[in-house]
């Protein structure tokens, strides 16, 4: 796994990656995505379960934010803790957040027990995630900067030798103002930087 530094985090690419898994004539489709949003994560449940309708469960978990500071687990129907908890328990092994797995069931005529379903809903969502492209995105802070028009070629040196991404430009009665986002290691140099021009008028 690749050293992460401190403003960077893992999820996953855009292509959706499967998995599969079979026990006793039970069925398990697992599909890795990557999500920002809880409004993502719900679209894409009722695509499945609109696709699956005759799947006796549509399981799955969830991580959102950098730290994946929201998290969910469904079980949808299964036995508590058998299904939504050991697919989650395989994004946080796998340190990804900004992410959906979803298992979903097609169920054999036999019964697979407590230990069977977590081992199931376990493999099947570890396929998904070990051929989902991992990708490494920076985390990003945000700052708004005005200064007055003459002093536009002075902040456009700092924003070409930084390189922050220009998110919003106004402009109003010879005031400017510009958003930009930076990576968070370095947000405090492009305060810095922006201050000084500032400064010194």
């Amino acid at each position: 796994m690749a050293m992460l530094a401190t403003d960077e985090y893992q999820t996953f690419g855009p292509k959706v990656a499967e998995g599969f898994y079979s026990e006793k004539r039970s069925k398990f489709y697992a599909f890795a995505h990557h999500v920002e949003t809880e409004e993502q994560v719900r679209d894409i449940i009722s695509v499945y379960r609109r696709q699956y309708h005759d799947a006796r469960h549509v399981c799955f978990a969830y991580s959102l934010g950098v730290k994946g500071e929201r998290t969910r687990a469904s079980d949808d129907g299964e036995p508590s803790n058998t299904a939504g908890k050991p697919i989650l328990g395989q994004i946080v092994k796998n340190a990804v957040s900004d992410v959906l797995v979803v298992v979903i069931r097609y169920y054999g005529g036999v019964n697979l027990g407590t230990g069977g379903l977590i081992v199931a809903y376990r493999t099947a969502a570890s396929e998904a995630i070990s051929n989902a492209e991992i990708v490494i995105r920076q985390i990003e802070e945000t700052l708004e900067f005005s200064y007055p028009y003459e002093l536009t070629d002075r902040v456009m040196r700092v924003v070409k030798e930084l390189s922050p991404r220009i998110t919003a430009q106004d402009y109003v009665d010879g005031q400017c103002k510009i958003t930009l986002a930076i990576r968070k290691s370095r947000v405090e140099q492009l305060k810095d930087k922006l201050q000084k021009i500032r400064d010194l008028g």
